[in-house]
């Protein structure tokens, strides 16, 4: 392909890579996969780019490479999922926590860094259709039935354009997409406040939040924390529900001295959220988690904290804190 072509594709294509990796990732549930699955819809858009007639736009070109390459990798992969989509919670949190289960859960999906400039009601429509407990609930949906949704309901495609990409006919597509709704609501969670919390509130509960786990101040964390509060810890299959369950089980295994953890601002699915570090035996504070919480009015109603140390890399964040003194 001459370079001129080469310049081209990079132009018109990269652009979309972002919108390209989140829609992946609300197909898949997987930042990891949806990443590979980013790197091969770009292989097959370079290799078919001296093809593409530009009968659509390049982006809708892409997301029909994308959302192929999405529904092969479906046909190969296991449900991914939550802690809370598996079982009910657990009531002995004194108990240390049982091995962890060998199975593919949800992954966290950081946050662009560019959007300041855009549009806020933009943004908050876009944040809304990441959200943890929204993407969890797709999971549970066959895969023709989460194209539809996303390409309807979130990028609001034409019915005769998901037609055409599934080879279909609309009304076909209307009625998966019907079943889609049907299934999602009864599947999402319903306890979730999703009123917005003023900005002001949200900084000051997330303040309130991180200097109780740095310094593993147990009475100040119920400050901040929901009657209904749900504490996630993939790869973890335990979950615990409740205030009481709650701060016990993390003042017995999390809380074990001030100093212990760090944590670092950052954002997830739309979402608040923090990584989490833990102090090592050379004072070096190393990755531990990514938590996303669910904070609404009254407080944080729920904490998801993904305890894969790798997934820090993804958000940019350093690899480990240098000791500072206290």
């Amino acid at each position: 392909m001459a370079m001129v072509a080469t310049e081209d594709f990079v132009r018109l294509t990269g652009p979309f890579r972002r919108e390209l990796l989140t829609h992946c990732c609300r197909m898949l549930g997987s930042l990891q996969d949806a990443e590979d699955l980013v790197q091969e819809t770009y292989v097959r858009a370079w290799r078919g780019f001296d093809r593409f007639e530009r009968r659509s736009s390049i982006r809708v070109w892409l997301y029909r490479i994308a959302t192929n390459v999405c529904l092969t990798a479906l046909e190969h992969h296991s449900r991914r999922s939550l802690p809370s989509g598996l079982g009910g919670p657990r009531d002995d949190p004194e108990r240390p926590l049982p091995p962890l289960t060998n199975h593919d859960w949800l992954q966290p999906l950081p946050d662009p860094q560019d959007d300041r400039d855009s549009d806020p009601a933009l943004i908050v429509e876009s944040r809304d259709s990441v959200r943890l407990a929204l993407i969890a609930a797709m999971q549970h949906l066959p895969a023709k039935q989460r194209v539809v949704l996303i390409l309807r309901d979130v990028l609001a495609w034409r019915a005769a354009e998901v037609a055409e990409l599934l080879d279909a006919t609309p009304a076909a597509v209307n009625s998966l997409l019907q079943r889609a709704r049907a299934q999602l609501q009864r599947v999402a969670p319903t306890e979730e406040d999703q009123s917005e919390i003023a900005e002001p509130a949200l900084r000051s509960l997330l303040d309130q939040y991180i200097s109780a786990f740095e310094e593993a101040n147990i009475t100040a964390l119920l400050g901040v924390l929901r009657d209904d509060i749900a504490l996630e810890m993939p790869p973890n299959l335990a979950w615990f529900s409740g205030r009481t369950a709650v701060s016990r089980f993390i003042e017995n295994h999390v809380f074990t001295g001030p100093g212990v953890i760090r944590m670092l601002r950052t954002a997830a699915n739309g979402q608040p959220a923090v990584a989490a570090y833990w102090r090592g035996p050379d004072g070096l504070h190393r990755p531990h988690a990514v938590q996303v919480l669910t904070i609404v009015p009254g407080g944080i109603s729920r904490i998801v904290s993904f305890n894969e140390p790798s997934l820090v890399a993804a958000f940019g964040l350093p690899a480990a804190l240098e000791p500072t003194s206290r």
